[in-house]
């Protein structure tokens, strides 16, 4: 966990261009036929096992977003995975296709370890994102989405409610699990 120290990622600027260059170079194979293209990665960092999530938006408008929560693969290669995943399984959207690249802007968010929170006043919105469970319902918002859609503590955690397909107020229950985490997140967007 090297990368991750007291509450700040240390990605430095070129491994976040090789991991958006990764999503980049696999979507554009993907979506013409090709199989994905195969990368050799020297960063240690990039090589940990980390969680990551893949965000495509079409003319500042959400296009696919799929992640891994927890950290099973190496961040280059869950970074990979997840680009195929929110172009062409993000069950919200069509698969992409080729004319569509063009008007496209990628964002990687690198998670860290969840935290489970027993007061709801340890959540920091903005910087924070939510992942709620309860039975087998489960939903996520990354910290970006409270910050780009100006919500309040409350309003983001009934909209995480609201993807787990929970009610509102299932945040309120002492059987739904809330945890935060942070995310590094970065994109191609001018």
């Amino acid at each position: 966990m090297g990368f991750y120290r007291e509450g700040k990622m240390e990605l430095k600027q070129d491994e976040k261009n090789i991991l958006l260059d990764i999503v980049k170079k696999t979507i554009a194979s993907r979506v013409n036929g090709k199989e994905a293209p195969k990368f050799k990665v020297d960063s240690e960092i990039l090589k940990e096992k980390r969680g990551a999530f893949v965000t495509i938006k079409k003319h500042d408008r959400l296009r696919g977003c799929i992640g891994y929560i927890k950290a099973v693969k190496p961040l280059w290669e869950t970074v990979q995975e997840m680009a195929v995943a929110a172009a062409f399984h993000d069950p919200r959207f069509p698969a992409l296709k080729p004319e569509e690249l063009p008007g496209l802007s990628f964002e990687v968010s690198v998670l860290s370890p969840l935290k489970r929170v027993e007061q709801i006043n340890e959540i920091q919105v903005g910087k924070h994102g939510l992942y709620i469970v309860r039975g087998y319902n489960s939903g996520l918002l990354l910290p970006q989405v409270a910050v780009e859609h100006n919500l309040d503590r409350e309003s983001f955690l009934r909209e995480t409610c609201y993807k787990a397909g929970l009610p509102p107020d299932a945040w309120k229950d002492r059987e739904t699990e809330i945890y935060v985490f942070s995310a590094d997140y970065f994109s191609d967007a001018a």
